[in-house]
């Protein structure tokens, strides 16, 4: 994607409110929407410039080429894999990126497997948006699921309840206290989306960082399809905006779309080899490799 050299300009002649979307590797061989990180982040960048004066960039594959575009965000969004698979844990040098925009007060946004930290990572996925997935103490899993019950906050605003069968993690490890932590979204296998799971099922949550700045977490959004939830599409609308500072209006931020459109943004997947194909072809090799002429 080409990225501006100059600021852009919003209608109103100031400086457009920059939200960089950073979508991680999308794997050739899978499911046709499964982890298609590069169309949601697509779809939200459509979403957003609906909101006069947000101006969202898209970078592909997990890390932009021109590192110096963070500098000029109000909030960057990572939707990635998770537990080490996050481009931006690749090295010292991007870690200390994220962490220069985190103490500028730069909103950060993690949905998905990107909240799966390593265990040595932990402490700074923590720092960043107060809680984080952790191998051994978190859970996750894909259950059907129904949510209505959203506490006050901005990022609730104009959300209606919604039922979907997602994929989410969960008994997510927060900081200490949960001190700047609001939970905003509930899910496990037992009680679905209702809070009386606890603290143990929180799944989506608002953070205000103690030196300043906001981050905000989903840990759902498995498949693409879960994009044509209506009231999804504005929490996680919502939550950007929030991050980056904006003003969320008490109707919601505009987060409708033609569901039609939905399916284009999808990227051209190859359909994975079936096991029993696969077993098949390594036993013929063996077979021909130790077949005497």
């Amino acid at each position: 994607m080409i990225i501006p050299n100059e600021q852009p300009k919003s209608s109103t002649g100031r400086p457009a409110t920059n939200i960089v979307l950073v979508a991680g590797p999308v794997k050739e061989h899978d499911r046709v929407g499964h982890h298609d990180y590069l169309a949601g982040c697509a779809l939200l960048a459509d979403l957003l410039r609906r909101t006069p004066g947000i101006s969202p960039i898209v970078i592909r594959d997990g890390w932009p080429e021109d590192e110096t575009i963070f500098a000029k965000a109000a909030a960057i969004v990572f939707y990635d894999g998770g537990s080490g698979k996050q481009a931006f844990l690749k090295s010292t040098a991007r870690i200390d990126h994220i962490q220069k925009a985190v103490d500028t007060g730069i909103g950060i946004v993690m949905i998905h497997q990107t909240v799966s930290f390593p265990q040595e990572w932990t402490d700074c996925g923590k720092a960043w948006i107060g809680g984080t997935y952790v191998p051994g103490l978190s859970r996750r899993g894909h259950w059907k699921t129904h949510h209505e019950d959203f506490p006050l906050h901005p990022i609730t605003s104009g959300v209606c309840s919604w039922n979907s069968n997602d994929g989410w993690l969960n008994h997510i490890q927060f900081v200490k206290n949960m001190h700047g932590i609001t939970p905003l979204l509930w899910s496990g296998k037992r009680q679905k989306g209702s809070r009386k799971g606890g603290d143990d099922d929180i799944v989506a949550w608002a953070y205000e960082r103690p030196n300043g700045g906001r981050s905000f977490s989903f840990t759902g959004l498995d498949a693409h399809s879960a994009w044509f939830v209506s009231g999804l599409r504005q929490f996680v609308v919502n939550g950007i905006l929030w991050s980056a500072g904006c003003e969320v209006p008490a109707i919601g931020a505009p987060s409708e779309i033609d569901q039609r459109k939905l399916t284009g943004y999808l990227t051209p997947r190859r359909p994975k080899t079936p096991v029993i194909l696969r077993v098949l072809r390594k036993l013929a090799a063996r077979l021909v490799g130790h077949r005497r002429w």
